[in-house]
């Protein structure tokens, strides 16, 4: 009777036992597969504020897609191009008895420059007088040979003869009066100009009033201001990846264009040069060093994002992406890094917004979440 009592009991209670052994069990495998989608997911999402955003100095901004991206950037010198330099002679020996400007001054096509008297131009300016007298016999002969010719009195070989004369006369006076021109020269006064050959500025200025000027004197150099040659040592790990036609872009946003890259390259400094279109603007000065970076076209949909943005997250390159609750770690694939940009290679689409400023402050409330 003890035995039939107690065997309903004891089954009652291993099946107890084995229930409470099943619920301990789930638990456990629930809390494994929420453990391995958080190690998947990396870490949580921060819960701010727009108002805890802008406490800590966070901004954001979308990521975009762009048509260029940065290779390279590399030092370099601006200067005119060779064609773009003209040097101011004065071609008849005399003295400066004025000058209108100075080393640094902008100057238009045609503008005087000095003042240089010259006793050269009183010859001419006699010259000048000699041969108009000499074309005004030279016309009044060729006029009566040329009547008595047609009228049969004189051979027409005679008229011929005077109308030679004629041109002869003319040609002369045609010639002193083209050096006058040519020199800018007033001849009555014995003094000729220096003009401006074109607009520019003078980098070069060698004449001060008084002093003496010959033939060989190069009294002002003058530099076009409207383009610029750009002169770089391109390393040789970018040879074949920089081409003519590629953007180059100067602090400030002056951007140009590259217009040749050497074949040859130095064998001390293992480079070749690179030269480059760039327009004139404010800071583009003949002799100034500057850097310059270099950009290739992008294939479609790549991006770039400002290199302030990125940060190591747990050893990984990683963006902080605005998200409706607040903000995300992501990790991103990163490339080439030039000009103050980081190509992103994967990780992230073009629309989303990122943080670009305040990141080391998100970094820092991460590591503590």
């Amino acid at each position: 009777m003890v035995g039939n009592w107690r065997q309903p009991l004891l089954l009652a209670l291993l099946g107890a036992l084995a229930a409470c052994g099943g619920n301990d069990a789930a638990p456990a495998s629930d809390n494994e597969a929420a453990a391995s989608n958080a190690a998947a997911a990396g870490k949580s999402p921060l819960a701010l504020s727009a108002a805890e955003f802008a406490r800590i100095g966070v901004t954001f901004a979308p990521v975009e897609s762009v048509s260029e991206l940065p290779v390279a950037t590399v030092p370099a010198t601006l200067a005119p191009p060779p064609n773009a330099r003209v040097a101011v002679a004065a071609v008849i020996p005399g003295v400066v008895t004025r000058t209108m400007v100075v080393e640094g001054d902008s100057v238009r096509a045609g503008q005087p420059l000095a003042t240089v008297a010259a006793r050269e131009m009183f010859t001419l300016a006699a010259g000048i007088d000699q041969a108009s007298a000499r074309v005004a016999v030279a016309r009044a002969n060729d006029r009566r040979l040329g009547q008595l010719a047609r009228e049969g009195v004189i051979a027409g070989s005679r008229a011929d003869e005077a109308r030679a004369a004629l041109r002869e006369a003319e040609a002369e006076l045609n010639e002193q009066r083209r050096i006058v021109r040519l020199v800018n020269g007033s001849p009555n006064k014995g003094s000729y100009t220096l003009t401006a050959p074109i607009a520019g500025k003078i980098t070069a200025a060698t004449i001060t009033t008084g002093s003496p000027v010959s033939e060989a004197t190069s009294a002002y150099v003058i530099d076009a201001q409207s383009r610029y040659e750009l002169t770089a040592q391109l390393p040789e790990r970018l040879l074949g990846q920089v081409r003519p036609g590629m953007t180059v872009r100067l602090p400030g946003d002056v951007r140009g264009e590259v217009t040749s890259v050497g074949t040859v390259l130095d064998p001390q400094t293992r480079s070749a040069t690179l030269r480059a279109r760039v327009p004139a603007s404010a800071g583009v000065v003949s002799g100034r060093a500057v850097s310059a970076t270099l950009f290739a076209p992008a294939a479609d949909g790549a991006i770039a994002v400002p290199a302030a943005a990125v940060t190591d997250v747990d050893g990984k390159p990683s963006v902080f992406v605005r998200t409706a609750k607040g903000v995300a770690v992501r990790a991103v694939e990163t490339g080439d890094r030039a000009d103050g940009l980081v190509v992103i290679r994967s990780g992230l689409r073009a629309g989303e917004k990122i943080a670009v400023t305040g990141v080391s402050e998100l970094k820092s409330i991460a590591g503590q979440n």
